[in-house]
């Protein structure tokens, strides 16, 4: 993109509301962008009534051609500056405010961006700075701008920032809705309380990847009525004991959650989601349990039970859920070996005993589960149990890496005619019977994960393709029995395909690849790493 094609294109461009330069570098390289004044003329006319304007990841961006382009935006209601290089200057030693230093001519300076905030702060109400250097004084000088009142504010990865200066943030902005502090590792507990107590019409909080925050706090935060979404992926210490109890107050002074991320929170267990389940039945659309490993069978029963309005679940690499759970019937006695035939081991002295370091304990995720027979599946169908059906509002669902499950629970369970996205991917015991039986009563799928899933082959593609013609998204990487004669199937019944991803797949040649590429028309992004023993990876 160019300076010249821009200009060309704006004018003509009279309704735009929002203006998306994430990453455009070469226009702001030589730093000329928008320096003659007709120029600016005719950009100030096509971006008189713009409200959002994106400039996220520009490594040079000036004092100088930030002012040209915000001259000409009198309107902003919404400013990315995520990943930008911004000079937060500060200067104790020599008693300068905050932004008093003379800027770099190379960056745009905090300076510049406090006065497009002074100067336009009756329509800004949300700014951007994700991952760049803000300072806990330079947030502070952002937070106290006068008149200035932010509804929106994502500092994600700002890693320089403190709990003083969250605690600052509340005192100065108490009408923000929606904070995203996630990834910056200084902070505490201690902001979440701040949080808690300062803003009370916050809608949507996001605190993942922050490894320092615990338990405390929480149960102040869920009392917060206006909350309806949050995210804690990655609080490695949390294990929702508090959640439950900021919960469990009358309905009126509690969260009405609808998106809850608990992903990687490997301390939750079966307790803290069955009783969040009961808790947040009535309003929560949304759930993430992804590599929550002591998440078992039990906790799936009660999603199922509870949770019946939900669109979104993933369950990603939750090792302990097998077919029992997805079906919602409880696992018959497993059989156990003959006590008089079982090998014991080896024998040793009444002295020297073992100890059980000649052979290690098994691990609870590598006992296989027993299987589920005929008669299971029969009783399955004869009764209405907790089973993933109940489901029947899924348009995302998420069971990659849990290793125990089977045809047996996929093709009885996955019958969602709304779900959009759909991940199977790492379950080795799955055939093509699952993936006729998903072609035929999935049949809105846009995006469809089976990689690294070896009884997958170009049988079940053949079954499944002609009920597909929405598939836009297809991953089949590490798939051996996959061959050429799939990728014709998909020319012929998905022609809205855009991604397709074939990698480690042997028997697919690179020929038929290139006639994929030449016959889908909307096909944008084409991964064959190590196809039929070469080495490549395209994107087109």
């Amino acid at each position: 993109m160019t300076e010249a094609s821009l200009l060309a294109l704006l004018p003509r461009l009279t309704s735009l509301r929002r203006l998306d330069l994430r990453g455009l570098d070469s226009l702001f390289m030589s730093g000329a962008f928008l320096s003659r004044e007709e120029h600016r003329q005719q950009v100030r006319s096509a971006l008189l009534g713009l409200e959002e304007l994106d400039l996220s990841d520009l490594r040079y961006l000036s004092d100088l051609t930030f002012n040209r382009l915000t001259g000409c935006t009198p309107r902003l209601r919404r400013l990315s500056l995520a990943g930008c290089h911004i000079a937060f200057e500060f200067d104790p030693y020599r008693g300068c405010p905050v932004g008093a230093v003379k800027a770099s001519s190379a960056l745009l300076s905090l300076r510049n961006l406090r006065r497009l905030l002074s100067e336009q702060n009756s329509t800004i109400v949300a700014l951007d700075l994700s991952r760049t250097s803000i300072t806990p004084e330079s947030l502070r000088t952002i937070a106290q701008v006068q008149d200035l009142v932010l509804e929106e504010l994502c500092l994600h990865g700002c890693k320089e920032l403190t709990d003083y200066s969250i605690e600052v943030l509340m005192k100065h902005q108490p009408s923000l809705q929606r904070l995203d502090i996630s990834a910056c590792t200084e902070l505490t507990s201690r902001s979440v309380k701040a949080v808690a107590q300062g803003l009370k019409s916050l809608t949507r909080l996001s605190l993942s990847r922050n490894w320092r925050i615990t338990e405390k706090g929480l149960a102040d935060l869920l009392s917060v009525s206006s909350l309806k979404s949050l995210d804690l992926s990655e609080c490695l210490h949390v294990s929702g004991t508090e959640i439950v109890k900021g919960l469990t107050g009358c309905t009126a002074a509690r969260a009405q959650l609808e998106t809850l991320s608990l992903k990687s929170c490997t301390y939750i267990r079966d307790l803290a989601v069955f009783s969040l389940t009961q808790l947040l039945g009535d309003t929560l659309r949304e759930l993430d349990l992804t590599l929550c490993v002591n998440v078992t069978d039990l906790s799936v029963h009660a999603i199922a039970t509870y949770l019946q309005r939900l669109v979104v679940l993933r369950l990603g690499c939750c090792k302990e859920v097998t077919d029992w759970g997805l079906l919602g019937i409880v696992e018959t006695t497993k059989s156990e070996p003959d006590e008089e035939t079982v090998d014991k081991g080896p024998r040793f002295t009444r002295t020297f005993g073992n100890m059980g370091f000649f052979k290690p304990p098994r691990l609870p995720f590598e006992e296989r589960p027993k299987l589920v027979t005929q008669n299971d599946l029969q009783q399955f169908k004869q009764q209405a149990g907790a089973s993933l059906l109940a489901l029947n509002r899924l348009q995302e669902l998420d069971l990659s890496a849990c290793p125990k499950l089977t045809d047996s629970s996929i093709t009885q369970v996955v019958h969602y005619p709304d779900l959009r996205r759909l991940s199977l991917s790492m379950l080795p015991d799955i055939t093509d019977a699952s993936l006729a039986s998903v072609g035929w009563h999935c049949r809105s799928l846009t995006s469809l994960a089976l990689n690294h899933c070896p009884g997958i082959s170009d049988r079940g593609v053949a079954q499944a393709a002609p009920y597909l013609h929405r598939l836009q998204h297809l991953y089949l990487s590490c798939c051996n029995n996959i061959t050429d004669r799939s990728l014709f199937l998909l020319v012929q019944h998905c022609d809205r395909l855009q991604t397709l991803d074939v990698s480690q797949c042997k028997n697919i040649s690179l020929t038929t690849v290139d006639l994929l590429q030449s016959q889908l028309p909307f096909l944008e992004n084409v991964h064959y790493k190590f196809i039929g023993g070469a080495d490549f990876s395209f994107t087109l």
